[in-house]
């Protein structure tokens, strides 16, 4: 449920991501037969149930506080199923790169579009992303909610003190730049620019060419093995700017190219 005040929007969640890296089971080595991990206590010598599993809060290195449910039952509870909203701020006001973690689309119930519609149109007009709470999985979560296009997306965001600072990282602040350097490095930039960002240009290399070794396997083949890694020659920065400019060209030029061709290729096909 969307909380805004005397507004109430019921709606769905859906993870909008799911994972498609690969993952291995542990097995011995030996045996080739699957290694299973056990709930084992060292002092008693034995395996214990799930049941039986207490809460403890690690104070010191095997110094614990043992947490109950009755200590539990008093703390604030957040309330479940709400997505409480506390305020508005401009779409480009949190951090991306430091704040989201998972994101979620939100559909509208039957009975709320009209609702959901408004406030997105809303959000889309003003510019603005709400910032909320929610409760899930056992925890509430930071998040913040905007529109794309006619939809509602919820990112989960990092709660303040889960941010590492970055004031101990070393920086080249005071590191005096050469004007050539900084116009051919932003010729670079300006070479592989592009329009818009379009995901479906990139591929998960790796995953693909380990699905592709585990078929190898699976079918009885040989492995196949990698191309040994190409190491390009140490140069200075200077003349590795300048190469990579004149690729960065030479790409830019072939996408433009294949997009002619496709153009053309389009006009035939109604023509």
């Amino acid at each position: 449920m969307i909380s805004l005040g005397m507004i109430a929007i019921p709606v769905r969640l859906y993870l909008a991501t799911e994972s498609h890296s690969v993952s291995f089971r542990h097995l011995c080595a030996e045996h080739l037969y699957l290694i299973r991990n056990r709930r084992w206590c060292e002092a008693g010598g034995h395996e214990v149930p799930y049941a039986e599993v207490a809460r403890g809060y690690e104070v010191s290195p095997d110094k614990y506080v043992v947490i109950q449910d009755s200590d539990l039952e008093n703390l604030p509870q957040p309330a479940a199923r709400t997505i409480a909203i506390t305020g508005f701020v401009p779409r480009d006001a949190i951090k991306g790169g430091l704040y989201f973690r998972s994101a979620y689309y939100i559909e509208p119930e039957t009975a709320a579009h009209r609702a959901y519609r408004v406030l997105t149109q809303a959000l889309v007009d003003t510019g603005m992303m709400a910032v909320a709470t929610v409760a899930f999985r056992g925890r509430e979560h930071l998040c913040c909610m905007h529109a794309v296009r006619d939809i509602l997306l919820l990112n989960t965001l990092h709660w303040p003190d889960e941010i590492r600072p970055s004031k101990r990282l070393a920086t080249s602040g005071d590191l005096t730049i050469r004007p050539r350097e900084l116009q051919m490095a932003k010729t670079l930039v300006q070479n592989l620019a592009v329009a818009t960002f379009d995901p479906r240009r990139y591929r998960d290399e790796y995953r693909d060419a380990l699905v592709h070794r585990v078929n190898v396997k699976l079918e009885g083949g040989g492995v196949v093995r990698a191309s040994p890694l190409e190491v390009a020659p140490v140069m200075n920065l200077m003349d590795a700017l300048v190469a990579s400019v004149k690729a960065a060209r030479t790409q830019r030029a072939s996408r433009r190219t294949s997009a002619g061709k496709m153009r053309r290729g389009r006009r035939a096909g109604t023509a």
